[in-house]
């Protein structure tokens, strides 16, 4: 049989205390961690977020703009190039099948 001392009822008390300061500890952090986030400027951050948003969608609108640009730089591209092949086509068929003996 073992037989329970002072001193084991000391330390036994010293680690109750101890857990429960810790326990405590925990709680308040948990407590403040809480009210941070309560008083947190969220209206701010919904703020950034819309502001995020809208410089998104401006950029999401220029390069929209950007590519219709260059679709439009294509067609004309390719338009003067079908001109130049077919004034080319023209000028080689004149002189194949209709030149002049």
């Amino acid at each position: 049989m073992t037989a329970v001392t002072e001193n084991d009822l000391k330390r036994l008390e010293d680690l109750i205390v101890s857990g429960q300061k810790a326990i405590e500890s925990r709680l308040t952090n948990r407590e403040n961690g809480q009210k941070a986030i309560k008083n947190s400027p969220l209206g701010e951050i919904k703020g950034d977020i819309k502001a995020l948003h809208a410089k998104v969608t401006g950029l999401e609108k220029r390069v929209d703009d950007l590519n219709a640009q260059v679709n439009i730089t294509t067609i004309g591209f390719l338009s003067i190039v079908g001109i130049l092949v077919t004034g080319m086509l023209t000028i080689a068929g004149k002189t194949v099948f209709f030149h002049s003996p």
